[in-house]
Formats: structure tokens, C-alpha cells, sequence
């Protein structure tokens, strides 16, 4: 099963609260910050919501 690292590039300073609520879902809480998380749709679409906030990379186990 591929799974996402998701990890976030830029700050939620001066964001809408719906995106910093899609980052706290994700298990992103600071800058840096990294989760691996399973590709499900349900992960691509929060993603979708806050791409200029994260970077995506795909990692097989």
C-alpha cells in the first residue's frame, strides 16, 4: 500500500481557520513538520484544500 509523507512548508500565520483546521486533521502542528499518512481519497482531498501550505511525497512500504 503507498502511503503520503505530508510535510508543511509555510506557516499558518494570516491563514483561513478552515486551512489551519485541514493541517491540525492532517497531524501537522508547526512548521517543518512531518506525517505519513495512508493515500486514501479522504488524505488527497484535505490535501487539495492546503496545497501552497504542504509538500507531498509519495512513499511505498
Amino acid at each position: 500500500m503507498t502511503q503520503l509523507k505530508v510535510t508543511q512548508v509555510r506557516s499558518t500565520i494570516a491563514t483561513k481557520p478552515k486551512h489551519r483546521g485541514t493541517l491540525r486533521a492532517l497531524g501537522l502542528r508547526r512548521l517543518g513538520q512531518s506525517n505519513v499518512l495512508p493515500d486514501r481519497p479522504e488524505i488527497r482531498g484535505m490535501i487539495a484544500r492546503v496545497p501552497h501550505l504542504v509538500k507531498v511525497e509519495e512513499v511505498s512500504q
